[in-house]
């Protein structure tokens, strides 16, 4: 899991500066929501973070997942582009490698544009509403339920784009998936745990059971890795 060569790979495709413009574009929805609509949430009695991510984490979480979406389509386009993959398969490494080498840099990725979200979320939480004690576990604890819910998304997005060569029927795939996401119901219980509508969820008014039900169901990660390792056995086979 060579994630410095995933770095290397990746560096010159225009894939960081995306997603910090994809982590800006995300973290200004909350301040421009309460630029524009604060008289709306002046009356409501919730805790800030809860008011905010109730109205804005929806439009966030979508940008997130089609910022994992088109990155993992990128990942997999430069080693299918001129035949690279081929050639790596010929070096002392494992493609395994590749892929949770890939995984892990995505997920860095993601972290980077939650740390972008979280200084929009705590700059408008302090001018609109001011800081309060719990604010930094409240706001931690949060991040960390989000990012934990969208590997999942990470994995499953990684493994359509290493399954398709042609990086816009991955991506295809990828963003029709998101909007399927976003239709279905949350209120079922089997639905919900869908990957790409995972990340859609906060803890902010769900209810314990809830929330451990979906972090169970963030364990999709395991048979994601073994799904991949079968389809590169498969391939091998194949080719």
């Amino acid at each position: 899991m060579n994630v410095s060569l995933e770095f290397k790979k990746i560096k010159r495709t225009g894939f960081f500066p995306a997603f910090f413009a994809g982590g800006v574009l995300a973290g200004a929805i909350p301040l421009l929501d309460m630029v524009f609509r604060s008289e709306s949430y002046a009356d409501l009695k919730e805790s800030p973070l809860q008011i905010i991510f109730g109205a804005d984490w929806q439009m966030m979480a979508m940008l997130n997942v089609l910022l994992i979406v088109a990155g993992a389509c990128l990942m997999y386009h430069t080693e299918y582009a001129d035949n690279a993959i081929q050639k790596m398969k010929s070096l002392p490494m494992k493609e395994s490698g590749m892929f949770f080498g890939k995984s892990i840099l995505l997920t860095i990725m993601l972290v980077i544009v939650l740390a972008i979200e979280a200084v929009a979320l705590t700059v408008t939480s302090f001018h609109w509403f001011g800081l309060y004690d719990g604010f930094w576990i409240e706001l931690g604890k949060n991040l960390g339920y989000l990012l934990l819910l969208s590997l999942p998304s990470i994995l499953l997005s990684l493994i359509i784009s290493s399954v398709c060569k042609n990086m816009w029927v991955s991506l295809g795939i990828g963003v029709v998936c998101v909007f399927v996401a976003t239709m279905l119901p949350t209120a079922n219980s089997i639905l919900a745990i869908f990957p790409f509508a995972m990340p859609f969820q906060v803890i902010e008014g769900t209810s314990q059971t809830q929330t451990t039900h979906f972090i169970m169901a963030a364990a999709q990660i395991v048979l994601f890795s073994a799904l991949e390792l079968f389809i590169i056995k498969v391939r091998r086979s194949i080719e």
